[in-house]
């Protein structure tokens, strides 16, 4: 499917998969896959899935989540919202539905259809943020690490992939248990955002 997606020019590509019905029988609220990327844009920001919100709204991270992940960032609102300027491709684009323990995971399917031919469009990305477990397992291809573990060795992915955990206020004893990621890799990361958007599109 890749190749004959390979034939298909980089709008008719992204129309295709905002219109994605894939998952439609097992989606609780129904299809609306939510993206952003142009094929300028400079950053990729790798989350899960969208929660609720952001499927009533189709705008990304339009939650407390993504409140602190632009804080982290160092980023406004108009800037993270950019699409010349950073694409936004979760693992999965279409919110799975809650279960016990919050949200679902991220309907696998995307990744299969979509995620490699999306990715090979992309030319101009010089920074990729992973943000939680499924997104680090695609990516980084170590599933036996954890988040935490692929976090503390952050390092070794830079300066072109950062390995972060969830924004959600879900992780908050997390981040009080592991205060050395905004202590050390927030200030960072930061700092390489500003390098690659340029100073004045950071906060």
């Amino acid at each position: 499917m890749t190749q004959d997606l390979d034939r298909l020019s980089f709008d008719e590509l992204v129309r295709r998969v905002r219109a994605c019905t894939i998952c439609k029988d097992v989606l609780p609220l129904g299809p609306r896959p939510v993206v952003q990327l142009s094929e300028s844009s400079r950053i990729l920001v790798v989350g899960q899935a969208p929660g609720r919100r952001v499927h009533e709204t189709g705008l990304p991270f339009n939650d407390p989540s993504g409140d602190r992940l632009r804080q982290w960032m160092g980023v406004t609102r108009d800037t993270f919202y950019d699409e010349q300027k950073m694409a936004i491709l979760p693992m999965g684009f279409c919110y799975p539905g809650t279960g016990k323990s919050g949200d679902l995971p991220p309907r696998p399917e995307c990744a299969d259809a979509w995620r490699e031919a999306l990715l090979a469009r992309l030319p101009d990305i010089r920074l990729t943020l992973l943000i939680g477990q499924y997104a680090h397992a695609w990516h980084l291809g170590n599933r036996k690490r954890s988040v935490t573990e692929n976090v503390r060795v952050w390092e070794q992915y830079w300066p072109d992939i950062i390995p972060m955990p969830h924004p959600s206020p879900r992780n908050n004893l997390w981040l009080r248990n592991n205060p050395w990621f905004e202590r050390d890799v927030v200030p960072a990361m930061q700092a390489r955002i500003a390098e690659v958007l340029g100073a004045d599109d950071t906060q």
